[in-house]
């Protein structure tokens, strides 16, 4: 039995707000059936289609997980020696980890009889070969491959075939789910964010000009609800320009 596992994230370069990291567990037949969909990569579909995609995705997967990294945990990587890529490698095997282990449990796959005969699997105790596909973070590929697989656990009756590519969530059909899934809970996350402090932030990136006119006039009163990550340039170019302020006024 072959099956297949897509990785990708979302919100990696944004000031505000976590980032979001999903994975989904596929088999050849869904694959078909998501495509008919639309299912692609998230930057190519319109909010609401991805909405609308989300809730199917999840319908149709055999399993997915998603992780969300604070700004807190991002931002602590200076501490623990590791960067944001390492970060990200760690938490792809956490998340393929985990979905292997659905499969070894049997309730994953009992779960979407119309996609897996459970029973001829239990019956012929068949080898189980997975091809896990991650977009890669990157530009030095081999070595961050290699660090996500020191975190990957060893599964007796498993057959890996790890691709680790750029574009992945365009040119595999696993990873574009995941990038939907990963796309849509950051968005949600972001809403939570502005619904607490009753705030339009704008997108949470440097480049956009919400989010900076909100840095400039309220970082200040925010800065300890956990929201900003205070090791990106961003936020260091505000601070700045605080005490540059504060050195004008004196």
């Amino acid at each position: 039995m072959k099956l297949f596992i897509g990785v990708d994230d979302a919100g990696r370069g944004p000031i505000i707000g976590p980032m979001l990291m999903a994975g989904t567990l596929i088999t050849e037949k869904q694959k078909s059936v998501l495509r008919k969909l639309g299912v692609k990569d998230s930057k190519q579909v319109l909010p609401a289609k991805r909405e609308e995609l989300f809730e199917k995705i999840k319908e149709i997967v055999l399993s997915y997980e998603v992780i969300a990294v604070s700004p807190g945990e991002i931002d602590g990587r200076s501490e623990t020696g590791l960067n944001l890529n390492k970060i990200e490698a760690m938490k792809s095997s956490e998340i393929i980890n985990q979905l292997i282990k659905g499969i070894i449990n049997l309730k994953t796959m009992a779960e979407k009889p119309e996609f897996v005969d459970i029973q001829k699997f239990i019956k012929e105790r068949q080898e189980i070969e997975i091809e896990i596909c991650v977009d890669c973070p990157s530009p030095n590929i081999p070595v961050w491959q290699i660090e996500l697989e020191k975190h990957l656990e060893k599964f007796d009756n498993i057959k890996i075939i790890m691709r680790c590519e750029h574009k992945a969530d365009v040119n595999h059909i696993a990873c574009s789910a995941a990038s939907i899934l990963a796309k849509v809970t950051r968005d949600r996350e972001i809403e939570k964010i502005k619904a607490k402090i009753g705030i339009d932030f704008g997108s949470g990136y440097p480049a956009d000009p919400v989010t900076v006119e909100f840095l400039e006039k309220h970082a200040e009163k925010f800065k300890h609800d956990g929201i900003f990550r205070k090791t990106w340039g961003t936020w260091n170019d505000y601070v700045k320009k605080k005490e540059q302020k504060k050195l004008d006024n004196f």
